[in-house]
């Protein structure tokens, strides 16, 4: 498998560094059982002759020529991790060049795969469009707002699609990169995450906070903190409608294009996190739990649990030990 990893200006470093590690290994031991055949063709390249990392490391890219026909293209994230940064980046000269080569790599057939901050770069090229999709957790509400015809669900950690595939927030690039090698060989991918102590993951959801995203709105944020004070009592859209003074039909269109999602779905994401706080922190059983969050009993609460995070009680209260 040919894989040319693109290395932009600015490049998020352990982005790029943990999928060079992870192919060298999957190399280093395909190369043992297949007498010295490697499994992967690896070349790193950039728009530019010299190219920084975020931190200022020189990154030893070879530039883009007729002769490179790579069977997938990673994208790693740009270190900028907010919108004042990420949004003029997305407009620099180097960045513009990098969106219309992916174009013509995806056209020539080859597969994109993204990461984190790198997702937006396919956003931008319209390589996304109608596409499922995944990205960094905290900037979906941005991501949502400016690709609206992305099929957009940030509580996924590997979302493939036609294009290729997008990851989720950075060490999301370590799942990607497994990902990878798993396409490549299962036996393969299985060694490289016993030695890496790393395996893919399903799901964002357990490492978003609620908080985070209700930032990107002054409405969505007054709304949580409504919600916050009545996770007991149970949701209401007319009422929380109602104390912002807004319209059950406007507080669920925002929370749509913000969020993704309708304020109950909102709603039970703070109940989610609340519920997660009080199994690591309170000493309390899991019907109290649930009592604390406004659910009748502790069963309801664990399926609640186990369908938005993937994981039962005991395994969350094991993780957070």
């Amino acid at each position: 498998m040919r894989i040319s990893i693109l290395a932009l200006d600015g490049v998020f470093d352990t982005g790029l560094t943990v999928a060079l590690d992870t192919f060298t290994l999957a190399n280093k031991f395909a190369a043992m059982q297949r007498s010295g055949k490697p499994a992967f063709e690896m070349s790193i390249v950039g728009m530019r002759k010299k190219v920084r990392s975020g931190q200022g490391l020189i990154i030893p890219v070879q530039g883009v020529t007729e002769k490179l026909k790579p069977d997938w293209v990673i994208v790693p994230a740009l270190n900028t991790g907010t919108p004042e940064v990420l949004v003029p980046a997305l407009e620099r000269r180097d960045v513009k060049q990098a969106k219309q080569q992916l174009l013509q790599w995806h056209a020539d057939g080859a597969q994109i795969a993204a990461s984190c901050i790198g997702t937006f770069l396919l956003a931008d090229a319209g390589l996304l469009d109608h596409q499922e999709a995944t990205t960094t957790w905290w900037l979906a509400p941005l991501f949502r707002q400016r690709y609206p015809r992305v099929l957009l669900d940030e509580s996924r950690m590997l979302v493939p699609s036609k294009v290729g595939v997008t990851a989720g927030a950075a060490m999301g690039h370590l799942d990607l990169a497994l990902w990878l090698v798993r396409k490549a060989s299962p036996e393969l991918a299985a060694l490289v995450s016993r030695y890496l102590l790393a395996d893919i993951r399903s799901l964002q959801a357990p490492y978003i906070i609620p908080n985070h995203l209700a930032q990107a709105d002054p409405l969505i944020l007054r709304f949580e903190r409504w919600a916050r004070d009545r996770l007991k009592q149970g949701f209401s859209l007319e009422a929380a409608a109602d104390t912002l003074a807004v319209s059950p039909r406007s507080l669920q269109r925002r929370c749509q294009e913000v969020l993704g999602k309708s304020p109950l779905a909102y709603f039970q994401d703070l109940r989610v996190e609340r519920a997660q706080s009080l199994l690591h922190g309170s000493g309390l059983d899991l019907d109290a739990i649930a009592a604390e969050v406004g659910y009748a009993d502790g069963a309801t609460l664990g399926t609640l649990l186990r369908q938005r995070l993937g994981r039962g009680v005991r395994d969350l209260r094991t993780d957070l030990r």
